[in-house]
C-alpha cells in the first residue's frame, strides 16, 4: 500500500495535548544466544582444500551429464530435477533445468498424463504439475479431475498410496484462487497422510510425511529444506549416489563461504554495540544474516546478501526504537524528521542514544553508495533510503497511537501495518546489489506496490501479529491487527486468528499467480520478494522465533551455519 493511502495527518508531527504516557520502559529483550561466537570463523579457517574443490567440479559434471542424458524420459528428468531441486543444488544447473521443463511443457507435459487412473500416476502427475508451476509454466489444475470419482471426490483407490498422496499434498500448495479442486486435494491429502502415520513406523517415507505436514516445500527455504532433505534422500533404497555426494560436499562448501560472510558481517554488527549503545533492540545479528540466506543463498549474490544483511540490521533496530525503547513522543518525532530530511548535522540535535545508531544509519547507506557509484548504479541507494523513510513515517504512526492509547479499524491499521512489517523495503533493498537484473525498471515495479508486495506484506503482518501480539500486549505496543480486529467486529481473539489465517492463505495464492509466466518483471526480481514471504513464514510459523529466539531458531541456524554434513 503506497504511502498516498494513508492520511496525511498520521505522517505529519501531532499537535495534540500532552500524551497520555510520556516515557514508556524500555523492553528488555534476552541477549544474543551466539556472542561471539562466528568471530572463531577466520579467514584462514575457512580455506576449502583443494582436493575438495576439484572433487565437488568433478561430481557437479557428472550430475550434468545425468540430467542431459536423461533426456527421452520425462520421468526420469522431472525425478531427478525434484531431487536436484530439493538438495539445494539446482543454482549450479539453472540453464539445463529450464531447457528441460520447457521441453516438457511444450511437448511432453499433455502425454504424461494421458493416463492418470493408477496409483504410480498420481505420483508422476502430481510432480510434473508442481515443478512445472514452480518454473512458472501456467499448468492447468484440469488435469486433476481424473483423479476423481463419478460423485466428484478423490478416488478411494488413491489412500493407498503415500507416495502420490504426499506428492499431491506438495503440489495443491502452488495453488491460485478459483482452483477449487487444489483446495480439496489439501484437505483430502492432509487427512489421509495422517491417517496413514500410525502405520508408516518402519518405512522411510514416515520422516518425510511428518516434515511435509508440518513444512510443505513451496513455503520453505532452500538452505534449509535442503539439509532436511539430504537426511531423508540417503535413506532411500534408490537414491542416486553421485547426487547425494555432490549435494553433501556442495552444502558443506557452501556453507564454509557463509561462515565467512558471517564473520565479517559479525564484525559490522558488533561495531554498533547494540547491547551496550542500543539496549533497547534486540541484538540478533546471527538471525538476521540467517533470514537473509532465506532471501538469497547462492554466492553469485554474495554483494546482494552483504548490503541487505546490513539494511535488514538498521530496520529492525530503527522498529525497536520506535516501539521497545523508552523514548517520548517527542524525541521520536525529532528522530523521524531527521530521517526524512537525510541530515548530517542531525546528531547534534538527537539525544545522546540516538546520535550513534543515527551516524551509523549514514555511515552504512555512504559505504552502499561508494560501493554501487563505482558500478554506475547509485541511483539504486535512493530506493533504499526512501524505503527506510517510509518505515520511519508508519513507525511514528504506530507510536502515536500506543502513546494516545488509540486502536485503529482494520481499514486504518493494514496500510500502517504492511509498511511497519518491513516486506516492501527488504524487497527493495534486496534489488540494490543483485547485478544486472536489477533494472531501474524493476525498482519502480516493487515500490509501485504489485500485487506480489501488496500479498506479502498482509503474509508478514498477520503472521507477525497472530504469534507476537500477546507478548507486545504485555510489554507496552501499539494495538496489533488482533486487537484492532476484536474491538472493531466485537470477535474473540480465536476469530480473529481464523480470519487472519484466511487471508495468509489467500495471500499465498496471490503469490503463486503473480509468479506464472508472462511475470511483470524476471523471475530472480520476483522471487526475491516470494522468498521475503517464506523468510516470514519460517519465523513466525508458530512463534515469534526472531524476538525469543533460544530455541527454535538457533537449532535452525546450528543446522545450516554450525553443523556440516557429514560424509
Amino acid at each position: 500500500m503506497a504511502l498516498a493511502s494513508i492520511p496525511t495527518v498520521l505522517l505529519t508531527a501531532s499537535k495534540a495535548p500532552v500524551p497520555i504516557i510520556q516515557r514508556r520502559p524500555a523492553s528488555v529483550f534476552h541477549p544474543s544466544v551466539w556472542g561471539d561466537h562466528f568471530l572463531a570463523y577466520a579467514s584462514a579457517d575457512m580455506e576449502v582444500d583443494i582436493n575438495m574443490k576439484r572433487n565437488h567440479q568433478q561430481l557437479k559434471e557428472k550430475v550434468k551429464k545425468q540430467l542431459v542424458e536423461a533426456k527421452g524420459e520425462p520421468s526420469q528428468q522431472l525425478e531427478l530435477i525434484d531431487a536436484i531441486q530439493r538438495l539445494g543444488v539446482a543454482y549450479h544447473f539453472e540453464t539445463e533445468i529450464e531447457k528441460i521443463l520447457h521441453h516438457i511443457y511444450e511437448t511432453d507435459h499433455q502425454i504424461a498424463q494421458k493416463n492418470v487412473n493408477n496409483d504410480e500416476d498420481l505420483y508422476m502427475t502430481a510432480l510434473s504439475f508442481r515443478l512445472l508451476r514452480q518454473q512458472g509454466y501456467p499448468v492447468s489444475c484440469d488435469l486433476f479431475n481424473k483423479l476423481k470419482d463419478n460423485e466428484g471426490k478423490f478416488k478411494e483407490s488413491l489412500i493407498g498410496d503415500v507416495r502420490g498422496l504426499l506428492s499431491l499434498y506438495e503440489a495443491s500448495y502452488l495453488r491460485m484462487h478459483q482452483e477449487a479442486i487444489l483446495d480439496e486435494a489439501l484437505e483430502f491429502t492432509t487427512t489421509h497422510l495422517n491417517s496413514a502415520l500410525p502405520n508408516l513406523s518402519s518405512n522411510p517415507i514416515a520422516a518425510q510425511v511428518v516434515h511435509a505436514l508440518d513444512q510443505p516445500i513451496h513455503l520453505g527455504l532452500t538452505r534449509l529444506e535442503s539439509r532436511h532433505y539430504i537426511s531423508f534422500y540417503e535413506k532411500d533404497d534408490s537414491h542416486n549416489k553421485v547426487l547425494l555426494d555432490f549435494a553433501k560436499l556442495d552444502f558443506n562448501l557452501l556453507q564454509k563461504l557463509h561462515q565467512k560472510e558471517l564473520s565479517e558481517f559479525t564484525r559490522w554488527w558488533k561495531d554498533l554495540d547494540v547491547a551496550g549503545k542500543l539496549p533497547f533492540a534486540r541484538d540478533r545479528g546471527v538471525e538476521l544474516f540467517f533470514w537473509i540466506l532465506g532471501v538469497y543463498y547462492e554466492p553469485q549474490y554474495f554483494p546482494a546478501i552483504r548490503i541487505l544483511t546490513k539494511l535488514i540490521s538498521l530496520i529492525s533496530i530503527n522498529d525497536d526504537l520506535y516501539d521497545a525503547s523508552n523514548a517520548t513522543i517527542e524525541e521520536l518525532v525529532i528522530y523521524h524528521d531527521a530521517i526524512q530530511r537525510w541530515d548530517v548535522n542531525a546528531p547534534d540535535q538527537l539525544p545522546d542514544y540516538m546520535k550513534h545508531f543515527y551516524q551509523k544509519i549514514l555511515d552504512t547507506y555512504n559505504m552502499i553508495e561508494d560501493e554501487m557509484a563505482k558500478q554506475g548504479r547509485s541511483y539504486r541507494v535512493e530506493y533504499a533510503k526512501s524505503a527506510l523513510k517510509d518505515m520511519v513515517r508508519v513507525y511514528l504512526i504506530e507510536a502515536k497511537w500506543y502513546h494516545e492509547g488509540y486502536v485503529p479499524t482494520l481499514e486504518e491499521y493494514m496500510p500502517v501495518g504492511k509498511l511497519s512489517a518491513g516486506l516492501r523495503s527488504l524487497a527493495t533493498a534486496s534489488l540494490v546489489g543483485m547485478g544486472e537484473v536489477a533494472t531501474k525498471e524493476a525498482f519502480d515495479w516493487v515500490i509501485s506496490d504489485p500485487l506480489i508486495v501488496e500479498a506479502s506484506g498482509v503474509i508478514g503482518r498477520l503472521m507477525d501479529d497472530i504469534v507476537s501480539h500477546e507478548f507486545e500486549q504485555e510489554r507496552g505496543h501499539a494495538a496489533s491487527a488482533v486487537e484492532c480486529y476484536m474491538k472493531q467486529y466485537g470477535a474473540t481473539e480465536e476469530e480473529a486468528v481464523a480470519e487472519f489465517q484466511k487471508q495468509v492463505t489467500s495471500a499465498w495464492k496471490d503469490n503463486n499467480s503473480e509468479c506464472l509466466r508472462p511475470t511483470a518483471v524476471p523471475m530472480p526480481v520476483l522471487l526475491r520478494v516470494f522468498n521475503v514471504a517464506r523468510t516470514f513464514h519460517i519465523v513466525y510459523k508458530d512463534a515469534d522465533s526472531y524476538t525469543h529466539s533460544g530455541a527454535k531458531f538457533k537449532e535452525i541456524v546450528t543446522s545450516v551455519l554450525v553443523d556440516s554434513v557429514p560424509i
